[in-house]
């Protein structure tokens, strides 16, 4: 099957690559130049395990390109649009001028019997809309909706063996039978594995992402609301956890209080979520979705306070080293990262603050040059008065406190992801402080 993509930031480049890995001849439509040339050189244009490997095997082969030409999409069965909804500047909507411009560009060059499949995370109510626009330009083409539920640093693998696949198409029967045949196509290899199949309508499809995303929120969020309890009663969040995750119902994963989660989805997702649910008038049934948006960002600042109290309430002048930069480990993206946050708000109350990360240090420089960025970790713990762990990364929850504590100047570690056993730790002569730990 001959497949375009339309967009090739982080969904559209993983999808286009690993469309080919399925055996498709695939094009990547992207208007940023730079970002064509590096990936025609095979050459990701971000970090994510095992894409570099993909997308040099398949340019090679000559079953992926990429172009800046929007009429090279021309001939495809399947247009995947794959563009970003980022939130809006004037408020928490998501921003469709990428999706509505990328179908809007993409009609003139589409012809009867081809299906322009939405990947983007967009507020419910959008395919419906897209699929009239579709219509009324009289293509011939058809509109359906397949979410992505890709999960950075395992992007390749949600690509190839996802826990689940989401159809949502048209009302009309006989488009209906079009798109799914298309769709079970492409994604034949993937179905034959045994994936499960959701086939359903455009709401349905729409919401199973950003409903998966408010529930996975309000998960982490509550935990964390916990260990603000457990930090003024006396209690470890971290046993609470273990002890609740025994109950079936409930599970253990995703129970890890920390400072929080952050990226370029779940945050403005959960916001995009409650503006849409208040523009359908429904806005009290996802209203703690608002609290959840604040625990989370309350761990930021609590984490800042952890470090200023171990400095006795005067962080200015004092060197603090931050372990991580990402929102998250195999990734290289700050998008409303805690890390970064928490290193920023530590330089504004006039600490010197070194931060490291194995990937995300450029990202994060191009945002915060004011930082003391040094790709060493052993430069970064030198002569520091206190170390904090936001991002955990191998290289930094296995860390020796014995070695370490002959590199800093002051033995105090704020463990913001409770990574560490605070025993060990201790042990070897330091102040430990976790988050809703003892």
């Amino acid at each position: 099957m001959r497949v375009s993509v339309i967009g090739c930031g982080y969904l559209g480049a993983v999808h286009a690559a690993a469309m080919a890995e399925l055996g498709h001849d695939v094009v990547g439509i992207d208007v940023d130049e730079r970002k064509v040339a590096a990936l025609t050189r095979g050459e990701a244009p971000f970090f994510e395990p095992g894409l570099p490997e993909l997308l040099t095997a398949h340019v090679e082969s000559g079953r992926l390109r990429f172009s800046t030409r929007m009429e090279d999409a021309a001939g495809s069965r399947i247009h995947f649009v794959a563009v970003g909804t980022p939130q809006s500047k004037t408020g928490n909507q998501a921003d469709m001028t990428y999706v509505d411009g990328a179908i809007a560009s993409l009609l003139p060059h589409t012809t009867a019997g081809e299906i322009i499949v939405g990947k983007s995370t967009v507020p419910v109510g959008s395919a419906s809309r897209l699929a009239a626009v579709v219509a009324e330009s009289g293509s011939g083409a058809l509109l359906a909706w397949n979410p992505e539920f890709l999960r950075e640093g395992w992007a390749v693998k949600d690509s190839l063996a996802p826990d689940r696949l989401v159809f949502g198409l048209p009302p009309e029967p006989e488009q209906a039978e079009v798109a799914e045949s298309a769709l079970r196509e492409a994604y034949g290899p993937v179905l034959d594995l045994g994936t499960p199949l959701v086939v359903t309508d455009f709401a349905t499809a729409e919401l199973v992402k950003v409903a998966a995303n408010a529930f996975l929120a309000t998960k982490i969020s509550f935990i964390n609301a916990m260990a603000e309890i457990a930090e003024v009663t006396g209690a470890d969040v971290t046993q609470l956890a273990d002890a609740i995750g025994h109950d079936e119902r409930i599970g253990r994963r995703f129970l890890g209080a920390g400072v929080g989660f952050g990226g370029g989805c779940l945050p403005k997702d959960i916001r995009a979520f409650t503006a849409r649910a208040e523009e359908l008038g429904r806005g009290e049934s996802v209203a703690f979705l608002k609290e959840i948006d604040a625990i989370n960002l309350r761990r930021r600042q609590r984490v800042v306070d952890h470090v200023v109290e171990l400095l006795d309430d005067q962080p200015h002048g004092k060197t603090v080293a931050v372990l991580g930069l990402a929102f998250k480990p195999h990734s290289d993206d700050v998008r409303d990262s805690p890390a970064l946050d928490v290193a920023v708000r530590l330089k504004g109350l006039g600490a010197h603050v070194r931060a490291t990360d194995p990937e995300a240090i450029a990202n994060s420089r191009a945002l915060h040059p004011q930082l003391d960025y040094r790709e060493s970790l052993e430069e970064t713990l030198d002569g520091a008065d206190v170390v904090v762990l936001v991002t955990e990364w191998d290289e930094y929850r296995y860390l020796d406190p014995a070695h370490v504590a002959g590199l800093v100047a002051g033995r105090r570690i704020v463990d913001a992801r409770n990574s560490y056993d605070p025993q060990s730790w201790r042990a070897a002569g330091w102040t430990y402080r976790g988050l809703g730990r003892r």
